[in-house]
């Protein structure tokens, strides 16, 4: 087989995962809390040196050359972004980095709670008044794990530690986390993180410093991640053609070359 061939697959199949990772990046540019991801690329060792060949199968040029490229591990960049001013009072954004409310989700199988971790501060009250996600409507659990039920028509106060006020009452303490191994930390769908194992990597944090009637932006750059999409999109199609090249040099090496010898 053309070992060109396998270069140029490789680098349609990785440049097609890079395509996916920016257009789902451009995709979240208005999305409140959301962390854009990065493409990780990795080289691939030639097929002789993978498999540990011997010197008399080994081929000094084809080794130089490499074996291609590998896609992932994928990996999230959770650095901070700016804060927009929204108003509203159950609005709420978190200035740490590395810092998520904990937020507890149905698990639809056993009915248990699960804690999950977002950034995402938009939260409202339902019917019973619970505080929610605004997206999903999950509960927003407290310092103990332990859902928050506020007053219906009290107004609500959150202080930069995050204790919640029911006019002059103190509610509770709102419950923020941060965690040691963030590349643990895996994307779960409407804004909300989970992690790997059984072990919970939480630990409480106190000087969360919230800001309420904010959220937190999207960490996307637009344009970055416009033109990050056209280079992969690019590279798939140079890697395309170079398939076409190499499936066109082995027609002629098969018909032509071959019939006249």
């Amino acid at each position: 087989m053309n070992y060109g061939l396998y270069l140029s697959a490789s680098g349609v199949l990785t440049n097609l995962y890079r395509q996916d990772v920016y257009a789902n990046n451009l995709a979240n540019v208005k999305t409140v809390g959301f962390k854009h991801d990065l493409a990780m690329v990795r080289q691939r060792d030639s097929e002789a040196i993978e498999e540990q060949f011997g010197p008399m199968l080994r081929n000094d040029l084809l080794d130089k050359l490499g074996g291609g490229v590998w896609a992932g591990p994928q990996r999230v960049a959770f650095g901070a972004s700016s804060l927009e001013q929204t108003g509203s009072p159950m609005d709420l954004a978190l200035q740490s980095e590395k810092t998520f409310f904990n937020i507890g989700i149905t698990d639809p199988k056993s009915g248990q709670t699960q804690v999950r971790l977002t950034r995402d501060g938009r939260f409202a009250r339902d019917d019973d008044g619970y505080m929610i996600t605004i997206t999903g409507g999950h509960r927003v659990l407290d310092e103990e794990d332990k859902p928050i039920q506020l007053p219906t028509d009290a107004k609500i106060h959150v202080t930069a530690t995050g204790q919640i006020f029911a006019g002059d009452d103190e509610i509770t303490r709102l419950g923020v986390s941060t965690v040691t191994d963030m590349d643990g930390l895996i994307k779960q769908g409407q804004n909300l993180y989970a992690w790997q194992g059984d072990k919970d990597p939480r630990k409480s944090i106190e000087d969360a410093r919230i800001r309420q009637g904010y959220v937190e932006t999207s960490s996307v750059d637009p344009i970055k991640a416009l033109m990050q999409l056209i280079s992969a999109t690019k590279a798939v199609t140079g890697n395309g053609n170079l398939i076409r090249y190499h499936d066109s040099l082995m027609d002629k090496a098969v018909n032509t070359l071959g019939r006249v010898a």
